[in-house]
């Protein structure tokens, strides 16, 4: 029965995806811990020092940094399974809380990045995969390296810089509103990290495209349906693109899990308050329940991403789907 059971694929990847979360949490908890500094002393700063021998045991047993690290971890991983994130001393507030108001903002970013990559990245890369090695093909090229080579960091603070200086544009310079509050505003606030963001991302999407519409072009069945005189336009939309969907699905479900944690400098320079940007201030606090619960979150967000994009291929090819 277990031996059948291992034998389902789609089985095989959630228990990966658990032991997975498992590494990150003992990743996380340890690498924290070898960081110099505590909680305490990032609370009180200067004054740490002043403590006496018997108050720092005492904000110790409160932490719980006075128990072996094996009981610290599974303390903690034990709270996780009731939904007890922890607490943040510096937002007084639960971390689940914070999660829950961080999570839907570095959501929409995502998406919007998406969206916005995609947009440029399959058009792109199936123009440069129309005439190989031509100067339309040259173009998508350079395209796609600057997305590569310009860091997030240096294209959102020009773009800033010059929008605020020579045109007056800074929303972001505001308070953040959420997307029910002042759905103006918010979009203002997310086009521009969207646009850094989803440019990065467009490149990779374009080099999938490419390089899977041309091999998708060199089978048998594409000459055969440009031999029966089918439309171009129907030919490379339905037949090379609908053939190269997989992966260009991949990469775009990598991408998007990615973005859910690997936003936060984006998220840091255009003052959006989402998951990444509460990691790291939390870093910053040495709050270790705030990261490390973070952490795990993002961890999970991201192997649930990975798991509906493996079962979305599955859908759109059938020989994955038999595999």
């Amino acid at each position: 029965m277990f031996r059948q059971l291992l034998r389902n694929s789609v089985l095989r990847r959630i228990l990966a995806a658990l032991g997975t979360l498992l590494g990150v949490a003992i990743f996380v908890f340890l690498m924290l811990r070898a960081i110099p500094g505590d909680q305490i002393s990032s609370g009180l700063g200067t004054e740490a020092a002043a403590l006496t021998p018997s108050q720092r045991a005492a904000l110790e047993s409160y932490y719980g940094l006075d128990q072996p690290l094996i009981v610290q971890f599974f303390s903690w991983l034990g709270n996780i399974f009731t939904g007890n994130l922890g607490f943040s001393s510096r937002a007084q507030t639960s971390v689940l809380d914070l999660t829950l108001a961080a999570l839907p903002v570095t959501f929409e970013l995502a998406i919007f990045s998406i969206v916005i990559a995609l947009a440029i990245g399959i058009p792109l890369g199936m123009l440069s995969a129309s005439k190989p090695d031509s100067f339309r093909d040259g173009v998508g090229q350079v395209v796609g390296l600057a997305g590569l080579s310009i860091p997030a960091f240096l294209l959102g603070t020009a773009l800033l810089a010059i929008l605020a200086s020579s045109f007056g544009f800074n929303p972001n310079g505001q308070a953040y509103a959420t997307l029910f509050e002042d759905p103006l505003l918010n979009l203002q606030q997310m086009l521009l990290p969207s646009i850094v963001l989803g440019f990065g991302i467009a490149a990779p999407i374009m080099r999938t495209t490419r390089t899977a519409v041309l091999e998708i072009r060199s089978n048998d069945f594409i000459r055969t349906a440009r031999a029966k005189g089918v439309p171009p336009r129907r030919l490379q939309v339905r037949h090379v693109l609908g053939n190269a969907l997989v992966p260009i699905v991949t990469m775009t479900g990598l991408q998007f899990g990615y973005l859910l944690g690997g936003a936060v400098v984006v998220e840091q320079i255009f003052s959006l308050p989402g998951i990444g940007r509460q990691v790291l201030l939390g870093i910053q606090q040495k709050e270790y329940a705030l990261v490390q619960s973070t952490v795990l979150v993002i961890a999970l967000a991201f192997v649930i991403v990975n798991l509906l994009t493996d079962l979305l291929y599955r859908v759109i090819d059938p020989r994955v789907r038999a595999a």
